[in-house]
């Protein structure tokens, strides 16, 4: 059995630390229904140029979403009388709704946590936002980039000294989805020891402040921190003399010791720490690595058992033989019997089923509503529902 078999979520969610955090209960076992009204799927698409795909091309897409996948979906606007007579029915037999639009906004279409509450007091309802429910920032709209920025997190990122820069990756959407997957679990538990279930507020800039957690730890003043783009001497990017690249860590002082000796400067060893050397060794090491390709490299360094790894782009990373076999890269079943190679669950507990690849929105329309007494297609699908996150 799944570790979290029998769990029934409801998920509004749209943005991805939302469905992040959905994905992550599903892919545990959880049972996540996902509520898709037409207009944010219309919005979507434009969003991403998917309105110019034909139903086929939109089909495809929708499979190979990793987010979605092991989920049901329903189809229901949100603002009909209809549909919120109809998600509060549903909510009676869930435990948790999980909602990422602006604060306020659902509750005022009478699906806020209290509405659930009313007809579930064990219900946990996680809200996903971008700066919480409380604070001056609370209605402020952006995603992810916005977030860093508020948290100090993009003053840290990119090497260029004179300007920050992208992160070229969703890191506050990960980790708020991360952190959000947590809460739900832990209000879970608080729930079944007191019978009570909880509005979880999840914000993008608290979960993005814990990024520097580093940094709060052994800077007390932040200002004397290390400015951008200073990099210890034992770490290191290096291109190979076959244009690909290395990282390198050996910041334990016996790797450092054998990394220096591997790269023929012993007299590196005792300046580890010295910042006035950085220059003098980076010049070093970077014309030493452009002198082999890199599989020399990697054999030299694994040899001498120092911290290394090739740089895998996204691509490489999905073949990479490690991440095969402990299931981080998985192979899931398409709806047309073909392959489709995703990232697995990033936390397995023993023997853990292939999920299901994502359905298309409203492919559980009959079984979930007719279960509540619904004819599907009685109820409104038009676009009047909620319209901002």
């Amino acid at each position: 059995m799944s570790a979290l078999a029998g769990l029934r979520v409801l998920d509004f969610s749209r943005f991805l630390p939302g469905p992040y955090c959905t994905w992550l209960l599903a892919d545990q076992g959880a049972e996540v229904i996902r509520v898709e009204n037409p207009r944010e799927l219309a919005k979507q698409a434009k969003v991403f140029g998917w309105d110019k795909l034909d139903d086929a091309g939109r089909a495809a897409i929708r499979a190979r979403d990793i987010l979605a996948r092991g989920k049901k979906s329903i189809t229901l606007d949100i603002g009909s009388s209809q549909g919120r007579a109809a998600l509060l029915k549903l909510g009676e037999s869930v435990d948790v709704v999980v909602e990422d639009y602006r604060p306020g906004v659902l509750a005022g279409l009478g699906l806020g946590h209290d509405d659930f509450a009313a007809v579930n007091p064990k219900v946990i309802t996680t809200s996903l936002t971008l700066c919480g429910q409380t604070g001056p920032y609370r209605d402020k709209p952006g995603h992810d980039p916005v977030a860093l920025a508020i948290a100090g997190v993009l003053a840290r990122c990119g090497e260029n000294p004179d300007a920050p820069g992208m992160p070229g990756i969703p890191a506050a959407d990960v980790t708020t989805g991360s952190h959000a997957a947590f809460a739900t679990l832990a209000a879970l538990r608080h729930a079944d020891n007191t019978g009570r279930g909880q509005h979880v507020d999840v914000s993008m800039t608290d979960c993005a402040l814990g990024l520097l957690v580093n940094l709060y730890s052994r800077h007390p003043d932040p200002d004397s921190a290390p400015p951008r783009g200073t990099r210890r001497n034992d770490l290191g990017i290096w291109q190979c003399a076959d244009g690909k690249w290395l990282v390198t860590t050996d910041m334990e002082p016996r790797y450092w010791q054998t990394f220096c000796t591997v790269m023929g400067r012993a007299d590196f060893i005792p300046r580890q720490l010295d910042r006035s050397a950085a220059g003098e060794m980076r010049n070093h090491f970077a014309a030493k690595f452009a002198e082999k390709p890199r599989e020399v490299w990697i054999e030299r360094l694994a040899a001498a058992g120092t911290q290394f790894a090739p740089i895998n782009s996204p691509s490489e990373a999905l073949r990479d033989p490690h991440l095969i076999a402990r299931g981080a890269v998985m192979t899931v079943t398409g709806p047309d019997g073909a392959a489709l190679t995703q990232i697995g669950p990033p936390v397995r507990l023993g023997a853990h089923p292939v999920p299901h690849h994502a359905v298309a929105p409203g492919a559980h329309n009959d079984e979930i509503l007719t279960a509540l007494g619904y004819a599907p297609t009685g109820l409104d699908t038009t676009t009047t529902g909620a319209e901002n996150p």
